[in-house]
C-alpha cells in the first residue's frame, strides 16, 4: 500500500485488517525531511487478547501441518515476492529519512535474512517437525534405556516489539526464525516508521504465501499485550534499556514464565591497534568504517560506533582524517535529492533527543572536533536534520563517554596507553553488541579480542586483507549471533539455526530405543529393524527407517594389507613393519588400514545393479575402534537411520548407520553413510 495521502495506519489482527473507529488519540507521523504529515497511528480498541488467541489456535494449527523444510521453502518464495515490490518500499523508506543506501540495508537486508534462513533451514534441519540435539546418552548397560535431547516449537506466539530505525529488517530478522520453528508472530513496530512495516506486511499477506494466522500486525500502542501472554509465549524486544526494564518487570515475565529477550542500548567501540599508524591500510580502513557508521542510517543503528579508542597521541590525526572523509563523502539533505548521502533523523523528536544527549556529552567533558550542534545550512527547518559530530574526551575514563549514547551521527574519541588499557576502556561500555579491532598484527588481534570478547556479542577484526570484503562493523548477518551482554540486552538474535531454536523448547526424553526412534524419527541401535528386500532396491517411497542389510564376513589376509599399502602409497609402519607395529601400544602387530576396511564394507553392503540409489555423497562420524589383523574377519550391518526427502527434487537424502564387527563380535568401526535416493523406482 502506498500512502498517497495521510490516513490511519491499520492493524492486521484476527484474520483481517482493522482500523480504529475515529482518530481520537491518534499520533501524527511526519516526513522526516519536510515535516509534512504522512499518516496517523492509533490502536485504540484493537483486540489484543483475540490476536494472541488467534495466533495460538489458527496460527499454530496451520504452521503445525508443515515441516521445517516446507516452511523454509515458503520463506524463499516470500523473499522472491518481496524483491518484486522493492520500488514501492524504497519510496516509503525515503519518507523516514533513509537514503537509498540506508534503504538497501533495511529492505534488501531484511529480504536477505529470509533467503538465508530458507537455505539454512533446508541444509541444517531435518525435513520433519522435531529437531534432534546431540547424540544418544546411554543410561543402561544393556542399551535398553537411553536419553536424547529434542527441540519442539513453543505452543504460543512470538511477539516482537521493534525499534524505529529498521522497520523492515527489524521485523524480518525476528520473523524468519520464528516461522522456521513453526511459531506465529505478532509484530508491533515503532510508530514513527511503522507505516513502512505495514506496507511490507500488506504485501506479505497479499502474496497468499503464508498459512493463516502466521503473521499479525499491531500499528500503534500495545501496552497491555503482555497481560495476555504466559509461559507458552515469547517477547523479542528491540529498543531502549529503560523500556526493556519496564517490560521485564511485568508480572507475566517475572512470575508467569513469558520468555523475554531484549536488544537495547550499546556504546560500541572501535579500537585502533598500535600498529595501525597513519598511512597504513588499517588506519584508512578504520577511518572509513568510523565515517560509515556515523552516517549510515544517520547513525541510528544499535551497532554504530560510539567510542573511538585510539593510541595515545593519535586523536588529532584520527579527527583530521575523519573530518576530511566526511567533507569528501558526506552530503546531508533530503534523501530523495540527487547526491545526498546522509538524510535526516527519523523524527524531530529523535533530533531533540540526539541534540540533548550530545549536550550532555559536552557537559561531561567532550570537546567538539568535527561538526556542531547547529542545524545544517540550507535544510528544511521542519525536517529532522543534524550534522555529523565528533567529540574528544581528554579524560578517557569520563563517565559520560561510557554511559551516554547519542543515537545519531555522533561519536567520541578517547586515547589508551597499552593494550590492557584499551581492553579496560572498551569494557567500560558495560556490555556491547559489537566492537572493531583494526590491526594487522596477529598478537595484537589475539590480545584485544580475547580481552574484550566477554563484553561483546560480536568482534570484527579489520585489516588490509578483509577491508574490502568485510560486511562492516555495523552489519549483523543472519549466520552469526546478533546481541550482547549487559546494557546491550543480554540476549541473542540471529546466529543461524540458533535463532530458530530460541523459539523452541529443548526437552530430554528417556526411553527404549524403539520409543526414541518413534519420537525423533531417527533410528537408534536396538530399535526394530526390517530385513526383507535389500534396502538399496527400495525407493524413498518404500524405504523405512530400520530397513537393514547384514553382510560378511570377509577375512583379511597379509597379502590384502600389503596390496592396499602398495596401491594407495599408504605405507605407514603399522601396516608394513611388524616390529615397529608391535612396539606401538595400540597395535598387536601389522594391522589392516582403516580405509581398507571401510572400502570392503561398501563392497559387502552395496547392491551393484542400477536402482533407486543415485549417489554416495560422503561419510560422517567415522571412528575406528578395534584393530584388525591378518586372519580376522569383518562383517557389516547397514541400517537406514534417517530419511530426508527434498521438497523440490525427485530424490532425497538417506543417512545409513554402518557398523563393522570382527569375528569376536567386537566393534571395529562405526560411521554414517550418506546417499541420494530417488523418490520412486526408475522406469
Amino acid at each position: 500500500m502506498t500512502l498517497l495521502e495521510p490516513q490511519i495506519v491499520p492493524s492486521f489482527v484476527n484474520g483481517g485488517w482493522w482500523s480504529p473507529a475515529g482518530e481520537t488519540g491518534a499520533q501524527a507521523v511526519m516526513d522526516a525531511s519536510t515535516g509534512a504529515l504522512v499518516a496517523t497511528v492509533s490502536s485504540e480498541g484493537v483486540d489484543l487478547a483475540g490476536a494472541v488467541e488467534y495466533a495460538r489456535t489458527v496460527g499454530q494449527a496451520s504452521l503445525g501441518q508443515l515441516t521445517f523444510h516446507q516452511r523454509a521453502l515458503l520463506l524463499k518464495q516470500l523473499a522472491q515476492y518481496l524483491n518484486g515490490v522493492k520500488d514501492e518500499l524504497y519510496a516509503l523508506s525515503a519518507q523516514t529519512g533513509a537514503t537509498r543506501f540506508d534503504s538497501m540495508i533495511d529492505i534488501d537486508g531484511g529480504i536477505g535474512v529470509l533467503f538465508t534462513f530458507s537455505s539454512k533451514g533446508r541444509r541444517e534441519m531435518p525435513n520433519s517437525q522435531v529437531y534432534v540435539d546431540g547424540g544418544v546418552e546411554a543410561l543402561s548397560k544393556d542399551g535398553s534405556f537411553s536419553g536424547q535431547h529434542i527441540y519442539t516449537r513453543i505452543p504460543g506466539v512470538a511477539c516482537q516489539v521493534n525499534a524505529f530505525n529498521f522497520p523492515v529488517w527489524g521485523m524480518l530478522e525476528k520473523f524468519a526464525p520464528a516461522f522456521i520453528a513453526g511459531v506465529p508472530s505478532i509484530v508491533k513496530p515503532a510508530t514513527p516508521t511503522g507505516y513502512l512495516t505495514e506496507a511490507v506486511v500488506r504485501h506479505i499477506l497479499d502474496s497468499g504465501i503464508l498459512p493463516a494466522g502466521t503473521l499479525q500486525l499491531v500499528s500503534g500502542s500495545a501496552r497491555d499485550l503482555l497481560d495476555h501472554l504466559d509461559y507458552r509465549d515469547l517477547v523479542a524486544f528491540t529498543g531502549s534499556a529503560s523500556t526493556a526494564m519496564a517490560l521485564k518487570a511485568h508480572p507475566n515475565v517475572v512470575a508467569g514464565g513469558v520468555r523475554f529477550t531484549s536488544e537495547t542500548d550499546s556504546l560500541n567501540a572501535a579500537i585502533l591497534g598500535p600498529d595501525a599508524e597513519p598511512g597504513t591500510p588499517e588506519f584508512d580502513a578504520y577511518v572509513a568504517s568510523v565515517v560509515t557508521e556515523m552516517t549510515a542510517k544517520t547513525g541510528q543503528k544499535c551497532t554504530s560506533i560510539r567510542r573511538l579508542i585510539v593510541p595515545a597521541g593519535l586523536t588529532a590525526a584520527v579527527a583530521d582524517a575523519v573530518s576530511d572523509r566526511i567533507g569528501r563523502k558526506v552530503t546531508v539533505g533530503d534523501p530523495r535529492a540527487e547526491g545526498v548521502t546522509m538524510g535526516p533523523l527519523a523524527s524531530v523528536d529523535q533530533r531533540s533527543e540526539v541534540l540533548g544527549s550530545s549536550r550532555r556529552l559536552i557537559d561531561g567533558g567532550g570537546r567538539v572536533l568535527v561538526g556542531s550542534l547547529d542545524a545544517p545550512e540550507g535544510m528544511n527547518p521542519d525536517g529532522a536534520f543534524v550534522s555529523p559530530l565528533l567529540l574528544a574526551f581528554d579524560d578517557a575514563r569520563s563517565a559520560a563517554v561510557h554511559e551516554i549514547e547519542a543515537f545519531g551521527p555522533v561519536a567520541s574519541i578517547i586515547e589508551y596507553d597499552g593494550l590492557d588499557d584499551a581492553i579496560e576502556l572498551a569494557a567500560r561500555g558495560g556490555g556491547s553488541l559489537v566492537a572493531t579491532v583494526a590491526t594487522h598484527d596477529p598478537e595484537v588481534a589475539r590480545t584485544l579480542v580475547l580481552g574484550i570478547a566477554a563484553h561483546h556479542g560480536r568482534v570484527l577484526v579489520l585489516d588490509r586483507d578483509d577491508a574490502r570484503s568485510s560486511t562492516g562493523h555495523g552489519s549483523p548477518v543472519p549466520h552469526l549471533v546478533h546481541g550482547g551482554p549487559g546494557r546491550a540486552g543480554g540476549s541473542e538474535e540471529l546466529g543461524g539455526i540458533r535463532a530458530v531454536l530460541h523459539h523452541m523448547q529443548r526437552t530430554a526424553i528417556q526411553g527404549s530405543p524403539a520409543m526414541l526412534t518413534a519420537v525423533t524419527g531417527d533410528w537408534r541401535a536396538g530399535a526394530p529393524v526390517r530385513s526383507d528386500v535389500h534396502p538399496f532396491r527400495k525407493s524413498l517411497a518404500e524405504l523405512r527407517i530400520g530397513d537393514q542389510v547384514e553382510a560378511g564376513p570377509r577375512v583379511v589376509t597379509a597379502e590384502d594389507i600389503a596390496a592396499f599399502a602398495e596401491s594407495t602409497g599408504d605405507r605407514f609402519y603399522a601396516h608394513t613393519d611388524q616390529e615397529a607395529a608391535e612396539a606401538n601400544p595400540f597395535f598387536p602387530g601389522i594391522v589392516a588400514h582403516g580405509y581398507l576396511l571401510v572400502s570392503w564394507a561398501a563392497g559387502l553392503f552395496v547392491d551393484p545393479a542400477p536402482g533407486p540409489v543415485l549417489a554416495n555423497t560422503g561419510l560422517e562420524n567415522l571412528r575406528f575402534v578395534t584393530p584388525v589383523s591378518a586372519g580376522d574377519g569383518i562383517r557389516v550391518t547397514l541400517t537406514a537411520k534417517r530419511i530426508t526427502p527434498r521438497e523440490t527434487e525427485d530424490y532425497g537424502e538417506v543417512r545409513w548407520d554402518a557398523v563393522l564387527h570382527n569375528q569376536n563380535d567386537e566393534l571395529v568401526a562405526a560411521y554414517d553413510v550418506l546417499t541420494l535416493v530417488a523418490k520412486r523406482q526408475p522406469a
